[in-house]
């Protein structure tokens, strides 16, 4: 049974209808691939999925219990570690403070798990460091690491490639299969950038015009020329 369910789900921003019937699922172990050309409606059907913004209809299930209603804070609680686009770290607390808020869910006390400065070292080097003195590259690393903090069983990221330089891509991408083969994961991941998504992905889906237009095994979207369906 997939760990994320989403079953026709519509949203709408005013008048307009932004997600169209949008069912997609995700699998613990697996990275699934969300691709479409900027303004489908990726940004928008994440925020559905933290409880960000509401959805008209449709149902969201998480580990077997519904959760559209829930609010964004008992989504990450149930164990859902989101990465926003842009980061959204906090500038004038220190890398260490940062990735203590990714703990605000756990009992007084906890520690950061080590295994986090293990796949990102740059962290465990400016502990002390303030998030806004970082690089943009490394304010991604952080941000990953603050929603890996509390162990989640999703991790949903939203274009943790954009800005970034290709060395720091390589290690975005081999901590995220880690995450999904070695830790038990499920990964969703929302990406502009083909080459890292045809990479990663297991299973993806095409989004255009908040509708899924396309989907299949990751090993296939060569053979379907999704490059072309996603590239402006």
């Amino acid at each position: 049974m997939p760990i994320l369910t989403l079953s026709n789900v519509n949203q709408y921003y005013g008048g307009s209808h932004i997600l169209r019937d949008v069912s997609l699922k995700a699998d613990v172990g697996k990275v699934t691939v969300l691709l479409g050309r900027n303004g489908v409606g990726k940004t928008t059907l994440l925020k559905s999925l933290m409880g960000l913004v509401p959805i008209r209809s449709g149902q969201i299930e998480f580990d077997g219990i519904p959760i559209q209603a829930s609010t964004p804070y008992q989504r990450a609680r149930s164990g859902i570690g989101f990465v926003p686009q842009g980061r959204e770290i906090f500038p004038r607390l220190t890398v260490e403070e940062n990735l203590r808020m990714g703990l605000a869910s756990k009992p007084a006390g906890t520690s950061i798990p080590t295994n986090l400065f293990e796949m990102f070292p740059i962290l465990d080097e400016m502990r002390k460091r303030r998030g806004g003195d970082l690089s943009g590259g490394q304010q991604q690393q952080l941000a990953i690491a603050r929603a890996l903090a509390c162990g989640p069983k999703l991790l949903v990221l939203d274009e943790p490639t954009e800005g970034i330089q290709p060395s720091i891509i390589k290690a975005i991408g081999r901590v995220i299969t880690r995450m999904a083969k070695q830790e038990s994961m499920a990964v969703l991941l929302c990406e502009q950038y083909y080459d890292f998504a045809e990479e990663l992905a297991d299973y993806y889906y095409v989004l255009d015009r908040g509708a899924v237009v396309a989907e299949g095994p990751g090993s296939e979207m060569r053979e379907k020329n999704v490059r072309q369906r996603v590239t402006i």
